[in-house]
C-alpha cells in the first residue's frame, strides 16, 4: 500500500498553551493516500511515528479520533499507535465526481488538550465501467441532412476519476456516420456523431450502430450503446441559437418564478418545420435543477431553492429542436451571488457548568466552536461575551473560542453567572445569535464562621441541676454545603484548678452551653469560658468567642450561730443577778450568713421562753435584755429559743438555746441544772471515737495486705516476660517512599471533550457546452427508502430532578429518498414525559417534557418513531432505555403518627421498651435511615438520660430503671434521618407509660418510733368496751391496690384485751379492764398493703393500764438498760480494736524482717569467692538504642555463697550479629559482623563493675 504523507507548510507545530489549566493544543496536519475498497482492519498510518508522539502518551491521554462525518471509516488503535480501516471506503459514494477525494479528522489528547489534523485522500480504483442512460439511442435525420452535421449522443457515465474515468468513445464502422469526441470545461467527455455522407431514404431508411465507451483503467472496463437511426423526410435546415452561450447572475434568494434570462435560437425553415422548441440537456441523473425553461418562448425561470453554499454555479445545456427534430445547441451559465442569509451557530464544545471560586485568572470555563456556512466576510465570525463578567473570550484554534477567566471569583458575592455568548458575522446586515449557559461557582472553605456577638452573657442560679441550659451561641458561616456546616467546642482551659468541662458542656451541632454541675456562689461568682465555632471544611476554619456566666446568689445557707456555742456539755450559759433591772444585758447571739445582698440580713426574734415578760430580743443586734425587775419569784432556771432568721426568699432560720440562771450564787445553780445526761453523752463520744479507729487500723491492714499481693504478682509477671519473651524483630521504614507508577504530570486526571460539527462543503456541478440535440429522460424518485436513526450521543442515566427540557440524547435521522419522500419528521411513542425538537437539519433533540419522579416509574422505554412524508410513508423505530437516577426527595416516614409502650418500674437498665420504624422510599445511600432522639429536657434532664435509640434497627432501649413514684410517664420524640446529603428527616411522638410495681413497704407516721420514749398511750382502769386507745397511722407511696392497706395485730400482752381495725388501724378493747391486767402492755401491730406480693411493716405500742402518771414510771423506769447497752457496745469495740491493730503490727514486723534477712544474704554472696556463671537470655541483645529490640530488658544474676571472687563478669561473644538502622536510608536494614561485645560498650545497661 503506498501511503503519502506530507506535513503543512510550516514544519513547526503551532503550539497554544492555556496558562494555568495546564491544557495544550498542537495544531499540525497529515496527510495519508490510500486506495478505496481496502477491508476493514487494513493498515493506514503510523500516527504515533508521524506525529512524534509515544505509544503511551496514546493510551495516557485518551486518544480519539473526531470524525465530522457520520460514518467511522477508521479507527485508532491506541496500543500500536496504528489509523486502520473501519469501514470499506467507496470512493464514488464519498464524493462522487470530485477529485481529489479526501476526509478529514482530528485526533484529541487530554492531559493536556492536543488536537491534530489529518487528512485521509482516497485514491480511485476502476471499479466501475461506463454505462450509458439507456440501452438504446434513436435518433430520427431528414434524409435532406447535410454532410457535415452533427447530432449529439447521450454519454455514458463512469463514477470513476482520472483515469479510470471515461476516457473515449468508438463507434463501429460505418459509410454514413463517423464519431466526434469532446471535452467539457470540468473535464468531461462527450461524443457526437457527425453524417459524412449523405443519406437517401429511398435507399436505406434505418441505420444501427454501436457506441462504444472506454475507461482508461486497469484492467480496462468498456460499455456500450445501441443507435438506431431513422431517415426521415426532409427537413435540411436545423435551429441555430443567436448566441453560443448565455450568462445570468442571480441571487440565492431569488423568489421562485424569477425569470432570469431567454434564450433563441432560429430555424432557416418556413412553416411548420420552423418551429423551435426549447429544452435543457445532458442533465444528471441524480441532479436536481432549480431552473425550468419555456418550451415555446425560451425564458428560464427559478423553480428550486438555490444555495451559493450548495452550488455557487450552474452551466446548462440548451438544445433547439424543430417539429423534425433537427437540434441546435448552446449553453447557459447562471452565476449565483452569496447573501449573507446564515446565522453563526455556537456549539459548546467542552463545558461543565461548574468553576471553583478559588480558580486562577485565566481558568478555562468553556471550549466554544462557531460554524456560519456562508462564505467569504458573510462567513467570518466574532465570538462576544456579555459586559460586566469576569470574563473574556480567546480565539483557540480555526473557529474553535475559549472562555476564561479575567478577575478573581467569590462564591459569597455571586453564585452563579447567567453567561450570554454572541457570534456576529460580518455580512451586511450582520446576522448573530446567542447562546445563554449558566454557571454555578463551587465553593471552597475560605470564609470562617463569625459569632453573632463577640461576648456572650448570662445568668445563672447557684444550685441548678446538673445538665440545666444555660444560654445558646450561634455563629453563621458565609460559605456552604460542607464548609457551613459549624460544629461548637470547649477551649480547653482551667476553672479553679478544674478542666472546663468538669463545668460546662455544649452541644457540638446547636452551640446549646449547658451546666454539668450545680454552681456555689460562695465558692465561684463567675466564670468566663472559651467557644470555639469550626466549619467542616478542610482544612476547617474557626473562630472563638468569650463567654461569661454569672452566678446568682440563692438563699440556700441558713445562718450560723457563733455565740453562744452549742454544746451538749455546758448547759448553764449566762446569769442574771435578781438584783437586775430593766434592760439589763444578759447575752447577745451572735450570727453571720454566708449568703450575700439581703440573703444574709438577719433578724432575730424570741421563739420560746420560760417566762416571756422577763426577757427580750434585739430584732436587729441580737441582745437579749431584761424588760421588767427579777423578783424572787422568777424561776432559777429559765431556758429561752432565739431564732434567727435571714432575709432571703424563702428564708432560712436557725435556732438556738440561751439557758440563762436568776441566782446570786454558783450553788443556788448548779443545784437546779444538775442533769444526768452526761454520763450518755460522754458513752456516745467514746464509741464513735472508737468505732472511728477501728475503721482505720482495719484500712490500713487491708491496704498493707493489697500492696504485697501485687507487688509479687508484678514481679512474677516481670519474670515470666524475661525468660520466656519471643518478641519479633519490626524493622522500621522512614515515610520517604514514592510513587512510581504515574508517568504523568498531573496529580489528578481531568477529561476533556471536544464537539466538532459536519463540514457542510459540497462539490460543484458544471455542465459543458453542447451544440447538439437533447434527449432528456426524468427519473421519477419512489419512497423506497425508509429512515435511517443514527445515535449520536444518549445518557442512559438521568436525574429525578433534572428539569423540564432537560436533554438526554441527540440523533440524526436521514433518508436517501429527494422531495417529499425525503422529509423526515420524528415523534415519541406515547411517553408524555419526553419530548422531540428539532435542532440542525436532520438532528433531532430527545429531552425532558415534564418532570421525573423515580419513586412513581424508575425506567423509561422510549420509542422514537421515524416517519417520511412519501406515499405510502415508509418509517423506523429505535427504543431507549432510561433509567432515573434517584435524589433524595423524601423524608422518611414512620409507620404509625405515634407510639406508646409501657414498662413496668424497676426495670433492668439496657432493656428494650419498643421499635420504631420509618421507610424512606428513596433508594442505597438516601434511603438508608437513622434514627436519633430530638434534644428534650424530662424533668431537668436530658431525655439521654432515661431512654436510647439503636440508630440503625430503631430499637429503644431503657438507659436507667424507672421508679413509678419519681416519674410516671415518658414523652420524647424519635427522628429518622436518611443519608442523602442534604439529609432529610421526619420525627414521631414517643409516650412510655411507667406501671406501678409494689416496690414499697408501707411508712408508719404514727405513733413515731424513737428509742427514748417506752410510753406511748395510757388507758384508765375505767375504761370499757370499745375504748380508742390509739390508731396507727400509715401510708403507701405506691398507687392503686398496692397502696391499700390493712392493720393486723401481730402479737400482744394480751391478746384478749385488745383488737386494730382492719382498715383504720384503730386500737380499742374489747372487753373491760380489771385490776388484774397488767400495767404494761405491749402490741406489736403489722401494716400489710394489697400487692403482690404484699410488702408490710412493723410498729410497736406501748400501752400503760394505769389511773395516774406515777403508778406509769414506777413500771417503765429502767436506768440500767442503756448503761448496760453502752457498756458492752464498749467492750466489743475496744476488743475488735485490739484484735486488728495486732495483726497489723505482725505483719509490718514480718515484712521487715524478711526485708533484712534478704539484704543480709545478698552481703554475703557478694564477698564470696566462688566463680559466676553468666546465663544470656536467648537471642536478645540490646544495642544501645539502634538495634532490633523496641524495650530495654533487665538480668539478674544469682550467685551462691563461697564465692571466691565479688566481681561479675560477662564472656566475649565471638560473632554478634546486628542490625543496623541508617536514618538516611530509605529503610532498608543493612546487616553488619561484629567482633566486640556490645556488653563492653561504656553505656551498655548490661555492664556490672
Amino acid at each position: 500500500m503506498d501511503i503519502l504523507k506530507s506535513r503543512s507548510t510550516s514544519s513547526d507545530w503551532t503550539v497554544s498553551i492555556f496558562f494555568l489549566c495546564l491544557v495544550a493544543a498542537v495544531s499540525g496536519q497529515i496527510r495519508y493516500s490510500i486506495p478505496e475498497e481496502m477491508r476493514k482492519g487494513l493498515f493506514v498510518g503510523d500516527i504515533a511515528k508521524d506525529l512524534g508522539l509515544g505509544v503511551g502518551r496514546l493510551v495516557s491521554g485518551r486518544a480519539r479520533l473526531v470524525i465530522a462525518d457520520d460514518n467511522q471509516y477508521v479507527a485508532l488503535n491506541q496500543n500500536k499507535g496504528h489509523v486502520v480501516v473501519s469501514e470499506i471506503i467507496d470512493r464514488e459514494k464519498l464524493c462522487a465526481k470530485k477529485s481529489p477525494c479526501s476526509f478529514s479528522l482530528e485526533i484529541v489528547l487530554e492531559d493536556p488538550l492536543e488536537l491534530f489534523s489529518i487528512t485521509i485522500e482516497i485514491q480511485d480504483i476502476n471499479d466501475h465501467a461506463p454505462s450509458f442512460p439507456k440501452k438504446e439511442i434513436n435518433l430520427e435525420i431528414s434524409e435532406s441532412t447535410p454532410t457535415g452535421t452533427v447530432f449529439l449522443l447521450d454519454s455514458a457515465a463512469d463514477p470513476d476519476v482520472g483515469i479510470n474515468s471515461l476516457q473515449s468513445y468508438s463507434l463501429k464502422e460505418n459509410r454514413n456516420f463517423v464519431l466526434k469526441q469532446h471535452t467539457r470545461a470540468d473535464g468531461s467527455k462527450f461524443a457526437e456523431i457527425m453524417l459524412q455522407t449523405g443519406l437517401d431514404r429511398e435507399k436505406q431508411s434505418e441505420h444501427a450502430l454501436l457506441l462504444t465507451a472506454v475507461d482508461g483503467g486497469e484492467p480496462q472496463r468498456s460499455g456500450t450503446v445501441k443507435i438506431h437511426i431513422a431517415v426521415l423526410d426532409a427537413n435540411d435546415n436545423a435551429p441555430v441559437f443567436k448566441n453560443s452561450v448565455y450568462k445570468a447572475s442571480v441571487l440565492e434568494t431569488v423568489l421562485k418564478g424569477t425569470i432570469i434570462a431567454k434564450v433563441s435560437a432560429v430555424d432557416a425553415d418556413q412553416g411548420y418545420n420552423g418551429n423551435v422548441t426549447y429544452y435543457f440537456t445532458h442533465l444528471e441523473e441524480d441532479s436536481a435543477c432549480p431552473f425550468e425553461i419555456n418550451t415555446y418562448t425560451g425564458e428560464v425561470k427559478v423553480t428550486g431553492d438555490i444555495d451559493y453554499e450548495v452550488s455557487p454555479n450552474y452551466e446548462i445545456n440548451i438544445q433547439a429542436k424543430d417539429p423534425w427534430g433537427v437540434t441546435g445547441a448552446g449553453k447557459l451559465i447562471v452565476d449565483v451571488a452569496d447573501v449573507n442569509d446564515n446565522i453563526p451557530i455556537i456549539t459548546m464544545a467542552s463545558f461543565s457548568g461548574k468553576i471553583s471560586e478559588d480558580s486562577l485568572l485565566g481558568t478555562v470555563v468553556a471550549l466554544i466552536s462557531v460554524q456560519d456556512k456562508d462564505s467569504g466576510k458573510n462567513g467570518r465570525v466574532h465570538l462576544n461575551i456579555e459586559h460586566g463578567l469576569p470574563f473574556e473570550i480567546k480565539s483557540s484554534l480555526r473557529n474553535y473560542y475559549t472562555v476564561v477567566t479575567k478577575e478573581l471569583l467569590d462564591r459569597e458575592k455571586r453564585s452563579k453567572y447567567n453567561i450570554t455568548l454572541t457570534a456576529t458575522d460580518e455580512g451586511f446586515p450582520a446576522l448573530s445569535s446567542k447562546q445563554t449557559v449558566i454557571l454555578d461557582i463551587t465553593d471552597i472553605n475560605d470564609n470562617a464562621p463569625t459569632f453573632e456577638l463577640s461576648i456572650y452573657s448570662t445568668q445563672v442560679m447557684e444550685n441548678n441541676l446538673p445538665g440545666i441550659v444555660m444560654l445558646q451561641i450561634s455563629a453563621t458561616d458565609s460559605d456552604q454545603g460542607r464548609n457551613a456546616q459549624i460544629s461548637y467546642f470547649l477551649i480547653d482551659g482551667e476553672v479553679n484548678g478544674s478542666p472546663v468541662s468538669t463545668y460546662f458542656s455544649i452541644n457540638i451541632e446547636s452551640g446549646v452551653i449547658k451546666s454539668t454541675r450545680s454552681f456555689d456562689f460562695e465558692q465561684t461568682k463567675e466564670y468566663k469560658i472559651r467557644v470555639q465555632a469550626r466549619d467542616g471544611g478542610s482544612p476547617p476554619l474557626n473562630s472563638n468567642t468569650t463567654v461569661i456566666v454569672r452566678v446568682q446568689d440563692q438563699n440556700d445557707n441558713p445562718p450560723q450561730v457563733l455565740y453562744p456555742v452549742q454544746t451538749g456539755g455546758s448547759l448553764v450559759a449566762e446569769m442574771v443577778p435578781r438584783s437586775a433591772d430593766v434592760g439589763y444585758l444578759v447575752t447577745k447571739v451572735v450570727a453571720v450568713d454566708v449568703d450575700s445582698g439581703q440573703n444574709a440580713w438577719l433578724s432575730y426574734k424570741l421563739q420560746k421562753a420560760t417566762d416571756r415578760v422577763l426577757f427580750e430580743v434585739g430584732l436587729q443586734n441580737g441582745e437579749i435584755r431584761t424588760i421588767r425587775g427579777v423578783t424572787d419569784k422568777d424561776a432559777v432556771k429559765q431556758r429561752l429559743a432565739v431564732i434567727v432568721e435571714d432575709n432571703g426568699q424563702p428564708s432560712r432560720s436557725a435556732t438556738v438555746i440561751v439557758n440563762v440562771a436568776v441566782a446570786d450564787s454558783f450553788p443556788e445553780v448548779l443545784s437546779e441544772f444538775t442533769d444526768y445526761t452526761q454520763d450518755k453523752e460522754y458513752n456516745d463520744n467514746l464509741t464513735f471515737y472508737l468505732v472511728l479507729a477501728l475503721a482505720v487500723v482495719s484500712f490500713l491492714f487491708i491496704t498493707c495486705l493489697v500492696v504485697i499481693i501485687s507487688v509479687k504478682i508484678y514481679r512474677w509477671r516481670q519474670s515470666r516476660v524475661l525468660y520466656h519473651s519471643n518478641l519479633p524483630v519490626i524493622p522500621y521504614y522512614p515515610p520517604r517512599y514514592s510513587d512510581t507508577l504515574g508517568t504523568g504530570t498531573l496529580q489528578h486526571v481531568y477529561n476533556y471533550e471536544v464537539c466538532r460539527t459536519n463540514d457542510s462543503r459540497k462539490s460543484h456541478c458544471k455542465f459543458g457546452t453542447v451544440d447538439s440535440s437533447k434527449v432528456e429522460i426524468e427519473v421519477i424518485d419512489v419512497n423506497d427508502n425508509a429512515p435511517v436513526i443514527n445515535v449520536m450521543s444518549f445518557t442512559s442515566l438521568v436525574s429525578e430532578d433534572s428539569p423540564a427540557g432537560t436533554t438526554i440524547g441527540i440523533i440524526n435521522v436521514k433518508d436517501i429518498d429527494s422531495g417529499g419522500n425525503g422529509h423526515v419528521s420524528c415523534t415519541i411513542e406515547g411517553n408524555a414525559h419526553f419530548k422531540i425538537k428539532s435542532n440542525v437539519r436532520n438532528y433531532y433533540t430527545l429531552m425532558t417534557d415534564a418532570e421525573l419522579d423515580r419513586e412513581n416509574l424508575s425506567e423509561f422505554n422510549i420509542t422514537v418513531i421515524a416517519s417520511d412524508k412519501g406515499l405510502p410513508p415508509l418509517s423506523s423505530k429505535i427504543t431507549f432505555s432510561l433509567k432515573v437516577s434517584d435524589v433524595n426527595d423524601n423524608a422518611p416516614i414512620f409507620q404509625r403518627s405515634s407510639y406508646s409502650a409501657f414498662v413496668l418500674e424497676n426495670n433492668t437498665p439496657g432493656v428494650s421498651v419498643l421499635r420504631v420504624h420509618s421507610k424512606d422510599p428513596d433508594e442505597n445511600q438516601n434511603a438508608r435511615v437513622s434514627y436519633m432522639l430530638d434534644a428534650a429536657d424530662i424533668g431537668g434532664l436530658p431525655v439521654s438520660d432515661y431512654v436510647s435509640v439503636n440508630a440503625e434497627s430503631g430499637v429503644i432501649h431503657a438507659v436507667r430503671s424507672f421508679d413509678y413514684e419519681q416519674i410516671k410517664q415518658l414523652v420524647f420524640s424519635v427522628k429518622a434521618q436518611d443519608g442523602g446529603s442534604p439529609s432529610l428527616s421526619s420525627n414521631v411522638s414517643v409516650t412510655i407509660l411507667i406501671r406501678d410495681q409494689n416496690d414499697n413497704s408501707p411508712q408508719v407516721l404514727y405513733p413515731v418510733q424513737t428509742g427514748g420514749s417506752l410510753v406511748a398511750e395510757m388507758v384508765p382502769r375505767s375504761a370499757d368496751v370499745g375504748y380508742l386507745v390509739t390508731k396507727v397511722v400509715a401510708v403507701d407511696v405506691d398507687s392503686g391496690q398496692n397502696a391499700w392497706l390493712s392493720y393486723k395485730l401481730q402479737k400482744a400482752t394480751d391478746r384478749a384485751l385488745f383488737e386494730v381495725g382492719l382498715q383504720n388501724g384503730e386500737i380499742r378493747t374489747i372487753r373491760g379492764v380489771t385490776d388484774k391486767d397488767a400495767v404494761k402492755q405491749r402490741l406489736a401491730v403489722i401494716v400489710e398493703d394489697n400487692g403482690q406480693p404484699s410488702r408490710s411493716a412493723t410498729v410497736i405500742v406501748n400501752v400503760a393500764v394505769a389511773d395516774s402518771f406515777p403508778e406509769v414510771l414506777s413500771e417503765f423506769t429502767d436506768y440500767t438498760q442503756d448503761k448496760e447497752y453502752n457498756d458492752n457496745m464498749t467492750f466489743y469495740l475496744v476488743l475488735a480494736l485490739a484484735v486488728v491493730s495486732f495483726l497489723f503490727i505482725t505483719c509490718l514486723v514480718v515484712i521487715i524482717s524478711v526485708k533484712i534477712y534478704r539484704w543480709r544474704q545478698s552481703r554475703v554472696l557478694y564477698h564470696s569467692n566462688l566463680p559466676v556463671i553468666p546465663y544470656y537470655p536467648p537471642r536478645y541483645s540490646d544495642t544501645l538504642g539502634t538495634g532490633t529490640l523496641q524495650h530495654v530488658y533487665n538480668y539478674e544474676v544469682c550467685r551462691t555463697n563461697d564465692s571466691r571472687k565479688s566481681d561479675c563478669k560477662f564472656g566475649t561473644v565471638g560473632s554478634q550479629n546486628v542490625l543496623i538502622m541508617d536514618p538516611s536510608s530509605t529503610g532498608t536494614m543493612q546487616r553488619i559482623q561484629s567482633e566486640k561485645n556490645i556488653l563492653d560498650e561504656p553505656d551498655s545497661p548490661l555492664e556490672v563493675s
